[in-house]
């Protein structure tokens, strides 16, 4: 009885660990999307005819499905299942990525990429609830969120390696066909292994007003801030947009007060490790997401570097998330704490922001761009496990679905505002300097300048939040977060799972 008992435990930790490795394939395809696009920009552009102001949409469409879906994605998978959520996700994306492989015209590739963000959105909503139901003990839950941070931060320099590899040798087309394996693969797999869950069911009813309230508000508010890299900041669509998103927040607010059956209880925002710790990610995805989209630009316009050599110049940021990754920052927080362990992970970011903005025209890779990237990774691979696990600290199992959505929406609504505040201060300096005399390429890289000075100013901010909102009376050394779901095992256990 012994070695049986055993050997079906042996198989469901296989199966657990097996199901991570599905559910980060996912959320690998997912992120991959928001950057594998930037490079083949110049070929989609060529190929299908679109105007500069045209073009945005192929990445903007995909940032407001996704964006504005995660929260009512999240609620979904509370209520009806996090498996069905997620597989429904999985094969939405994977058809809407051939859709856009196949896209005729530029408008079939816009409205594929909206359905694309908005599988995308079912899918990683359900991804962290799994993870945080299938790993309640502290030292597994650091090794699978290790790996689950390792995906989301690295896919997004792996894109831009794989979009330049797969435009410069196939076509642009094969940045969308290559999610179809995968997306084959991860639905196989997970209808196989990711363990089945009825949710809490729908005997209440659905909150389907507020449903409608907060998408709306959140499709319209980043359809205003994705607006505001064509229209400046004072334009009718950004204020309206603005004005008719923070109406339409309102009133969801008020509805969600005095309704039995919310789609986000009220209770859920006073969680401060939670909403703190969105409040920090929204900072430094800020900075991390705007380095992507002008870092991009300096290497191809004022370097002059092709798809691929823009790729494989990440590859310092890449290699470094990796390897923190394997075990290092799980060590790092068993030893000093989660808050001491973001806050440097924060100031090495700022240190390679603020390295950027020193890049001139003839600026060489190594050391000056190398060392910018090696900084950044540094602080990206330090900060998003720490922020993960303080995240999910108070938030109970029947509610991580929502609180994955919160978690998600802070990084891609701020992701969309940080490129749009950025974009924006880098054209609007470039301008200025152009009109006052400067050369072309002296007023463009000015612009650089500014953007990158603003974005290592939001990592300093969040390192201020951290402190100021993080720090409890609990964390100490050696401690994460006052909540026996998080890392407050012994160092030692947590070396052994890493």
């Amino acid at each position: 009885m012994k070695a049986i008992f055993s050997s079906s435990t042996s198989a469901s930790e296989r199966r657990r660990w097996l199901a991570l490795a599905v559910v980060c394939l996912a959320q690998l395809m997912a992120v991959l999307d928001t950057t594998i696009v930037n490079v083949a920009l110049p070929a989609i552009q060529r190929s299908l005819g679109f105007s500069q102001g045209n073009l945005t949409w192929v990445i903007d469409a995909f940032l407001i499905a996704f964006g504005s879906f995660l929260l009512l994605a999240g609620r979904a998978g509370d209520l009806i299942g996090r498996k069905r959520v997620f597989l429904l996700g999985v094969a939405v994306f994977t058809t809407a990525s051939a859709l856009c492989g196949f896209a005729p015209d530029q408008w079939m590739l816009v409205a594929a990429r909206f359905v694309q963000g908005f599988g995308a959105a079912l899918a990683t909503s359900a991804i962290l609830a799994i993870i945080v139901t299938e790993f309640p003990e502290p030292a597994e839950r650091a090794k699978a969120m290790s790996a689950f941070v390792f995906v989301a931060v690295a896919g997004g320099s792996l894109g831009l390696l794989a979009g330049g590899i797969l435009t410069q040798t196939l076509s642009w087309r094969w940045i969308f066909f290559v999610n179809l394996p995968i997306g084959a693969v991860a639905f196989v797999l997970g209808r196989i292994l990711v363990p089945s869950d009825s949710g809490r069911g729908l005997a209440d009813g659905i909150d389907w007003l507020g449903s409608l309230l907060v998408t709306l508000a959140l499709m319209v508010g980043v359809y205003s801030i994705v607006q505001v890299t064509r229209d400046g900041w004072g334009s009718l669509p950004v204020l309206g947009g603005g004005a008719i998103a923070l109406a339409l927040l309102t009133a969801f607010v008020a509805l969600e007060a005095r309704i039995s059956n919310p789609i986000v209880p009220l209770r859920v925002l006073r969680m401060r490790t939670l909403i703190g710790s969105s409040a920090v990610r929204g900072l430094l995805v800020t900075g991390m997401y705007g380095t992507f989209f002008l870092g991009t630009l300096y290497l191809e316009h004022v370097r002059h570097y092709g798809a691929l050599e823009t790729g494989a110049a990440y590859l310092p940021w890449t290699i470094t998330v990796g390897v923190l990754s394997l075990g290092a920052t799980a060590r790092l927080v068993a030893r000093f704490g989660a808050l001491a362990v973001l806050i440097c992970g924060l100031a090495a970011m700022t240190a390679g922001l603020l390295l950027l903005s020193t890049m001139g025209p003839t600026t060489s890779f190594f050391p000056t761009i190398f060392l910018a990237y090696f900084a950044i990774g540094l602080g990206a691979g330090s900060s998003f496990m720490p922020l993960l696990t303080i995240a999910v600290s108070e938030v109970p199992a029947s509610e991580a679905g929502l609180a994955s959505g919160i978690v998600n929406v802070s990084q891609q609504v701020c992701g969309a505002i940080g490129l749009a505040l950025l974009g924006t201060l880098a054209t609007s300096r470039t301008q200025s300097l152009a009109a006052s005399g400067h050369s072309p390429v002296s007023a463009v890289i000015g612009g650089y300048h500014l953007a990158f000075l603003v974005a290592a100013g939001c990592t300093i901010a969040g390192i201020v939040v951290a402190y100021t909102v993080l720090r409890s009376r609990k964390q100490e050394v050696g401690e994460v977060v006052a909540h026996p779901t998080v890392l407050e095992s012994e160092p030692e256990a947590v070396l052994d799972a890493a």
